[in-house]
């Protein structure tokens, strides 16, 4: 949640986070079921589905003001 409050200076919004990124900074491995729990306590995050140079479909999420 903290990662996702932050301000991201580049683009002046919040900052993201990909299933990757998430496992690479906190080591978590479903990042999904934690959204989903940050969405319960009642956190307005939205997905943007995503598609990498090889066609392999991942999720990007973002915290909404």
């Amino acid at each position: 949640l903290k990662h996702l409050q932050s301000h991201n200076p580049d683009t002046g919004r919040f900052h993201t986070i990909t299933p990757l990124e998430a496992l690479g900074m906190f080591g978590i491995f479903r990042l999904a079921a934690r959204i989903k729990e940050l969405r319960e306590e009642g956190h307005r995050i939205v997905t943007h589905l995503r598609t990498d140079a090889r066609g392999k479909r991942y999720a990007k999420y973002e915290l909404v003001r």
